[in-house]
Parts: structure tokens; C-alpha cells; sequence
């Protein structure tokens, strides 16, 4: 038979456990993308933009990140300029880029984060397109609509 102290030690125990406070979400489109739509990979200023997230959300950064997630990159590179946006600070934080949601898949993306369990805050590098997607399947009702133009 458990004392009552060691029952209500537990029960402390298993609140503070579980009233985690969920981590924030944040959301950016990937670096600027080269006119020729056959040219997967970044301009030289989406590469510099890549190089600026480091500062942005760095280790010394208040952003805390410990999860960073990227659509697939397919065959020669298709489909990666989100991944290509996030590596250098993928690499700085000691982070692995979570690859398994196709970049039409908002529903994924969202399991993904709802999922996380893990310590920091998530950070999303993705295609315009989806963005709206991911913040819907999140629950918003009113996402913001991401121009394709800039």
C-alpha cells in the first residue's frame, strides 16, 4: 500500500511531467529560387539568406531550436531549396532535418509537429504553397496566404 505523501508525490510528479508548455511553431519560406524552373538549387542571396538563419535562429539565438523539418528532396535535388535553407544551421545546432512529408503535405507536416515531444521550439522551411496548408492542418482558420511572388 502506497503512503498517501508518496501518492500525491507521484501525482506532482506526473502533472509537472505532462503540463509541458507545446513548443512555438515557426514558419519560413525557403531562399530565393533561380528564374530557370528546371534550376533546383538557391540564388547566391538564397544561399546568403541560408547563412543569415544562423545568426537568426542560432544556439545563442532566443529561438531555441531542437527540431527543424524540410519537405523531401527528390532525384537531382528537385524539391530541395527548403532543406538547402535550413542546413547550415541544421549543422551549427547539431540537428538532423526531418525529410518524411512530401512538399504537398501539409497534413504530414503537422502530424510531425503535434508529435514532437522533444526538447526547443520547430522550425519549418518550405515552399509557399504549403505554407498556408501546414498553418491550416495546425488549426488556424484564417491562415496567412504566402505570395508566390516574393
Amino acid at each position: 500500500m502506497l503512503f498517501p505523501s508518496v501518492v500525491l508525490a507521484f501525482c506532482l510528479l506526473w502533472t509537472v511531467a505532462s503540463a509541458r508548455t507545446p513548443p512555438t511553431v515557426y514558419l519560413i519560406r525557403h531562399g530565393e529560387k533561380p528564374a530557370d524552373k528546371e534550376d533546383h538549387r538557391l540564388t547566391h542571396k538564397g544561399k546568403e539568406r541560408a547563412q543569415c538563419l544562423r545568426t537568426v535562429f542560432g544556439a545563442e539565438s532566443e529561438y531555441d531550436i531542437g527540431y527543424i523539418i524540410a519537405p523531401t528532396v527528390k532525384k537531382h535535388g528537385k524539391h530541395g531549396r527548403p532543406f538547402e535553407t535550413v542546413r547550415p544551421l541544421a549543422k551549427d545546432l547539431g540537428l538532423k532535418i526531418d525529410t518524411h512529408c512530401s512538399r504537398k503535405s501539409g497534413a504530414c507536416v503537422a502530424d510531425a509537429i503535434w508529435s514532437y515531444d522533444g526538447p526547443g521550439n520547430i522550425l519549418i522551411s518550405w515552399r509557399h504553397g504549403t505554407l498556408s496548408d501546414i498553418q491550416w492542418f495546425l488549426g488556424s482558420e484564417y491562415p496567412l496566404e504566402y505570395p508566390y511572388d516574393r
